[in-house]
């Protein structure tokens, strides 16, 4: 009997039961999410925030106060929570981010009223019900994101119990999966693959590059993401987006998980 065998068979199951047993099985405690926001805290006239962000994420208002947040941009690289003086960037765990519409991802001081919530099961046919296939294609990311698309076939996330597969072939996919920021050289052929799929077909930009271009878009050859490329119906910011944050991302286009985030808040229950 092969050594990996025994060792198998000695440890026992290794696959996690989240997300349907115990809401901390996920894999990852103790990781930096997104930065948290105090925004009372400001002071007058700092800009150090919005200097050291790499992506811009960060606006602020004619006092030099926080104004908005995009967390679409953010690549929670904790470079303002590092340089802010007052505390109102501060360090965050949570990293599960997907939402149904861009606007979602955008913190403002002052939020307009929450929209009704509204059910996807107006938008997910029942065909999705049942199992979803994937068809990934890389559109010009680092690996970064695919590294942790790897990881949700271990042992440990084994998407297949959630009833989701990747798939080889665009003609055989529910889910067009996206990472990258679009350069021009993948425009074509990621817009080859999405004719190919047969409807009903859906979009989940995966990772901040595939959100809003990340910290290498808006270059002669890269472009900002699935903006105006395609109809997206999940966006997940994250650089990357690990691998339980990103079967949250597609539990949610499934309308198996609740949404979290609204208008860059979190809104649990």
């Amino acid at each position: 009997m092969p050594l990996w065998t025994l060792r198998g068979l000695a440890q026992g199951i290794a696959t996690a039961d989240w997300p349907h047993g115990a809401a901390d099985a996920h894999g990852q405690q103790g990781t930096l999410g997104m930065p948290r926001i105090a925004a009372e805290r400001c002071a007058d006239a700092c800009h150090r925030c919005a200097d050291v962000c790499p992506t811009q994420a960060i606006r602020l208002d004619t006092r030099g106060h926080l104004e908005s947040l995009d967390y679409g941009r953010c690549v929670a690289c904790q470079l303002c929570v590092e340089t802010c003086p007052a505390g109102t960037l501060q360090p965050g765990g949570e990293w599960a981010f997907g939402v149904r519409e861009r606007e979602d991802l955008e913190w403002t001081l002052a939020p307009g009223p929450l929209p009704a919530e509204e059910r996807l099961a107006a938008h997910i046919e029942q065909s999705f019900r049942g199992s979803l296939h994937v068809r990934h294609v890389d559109a010009g990311s680092c690996n970064g994101c695919e590294s942790e698309l790897q990881a949700l076939n271990n042992p440990f996330y084994n998407l297949h119990r959630l009833g989701i597969f990747f798939t080889a072939s665009p003609r055989a996919a529910d889910l067009l999966l996206v990472t990258g920021t679009v350069t021009a050289a993948m425009r074509e052929p990621l817009l080859a693959a999405w004719e190919a799929m047969p409807a009903p077909k859906r979009v989940l930009a995966c990772g901040t590059c595939a959100v809003s271009g990340g910290a290498c878009g808006g270059t002669y050859a890269s472009g900002r993401g699935l903006d105006g490329v395609l109809p997206v119906d999940v966006w997940l910011p994250g650089c990357p987006p690990n691998p339980a944050a990103i079967i949250e991302a597609l539990l949610l286009l499934l309308e198996r998980k609740p949404q979290r985030v609204k208008g860059g808040r979190l809104h649990d229950g």
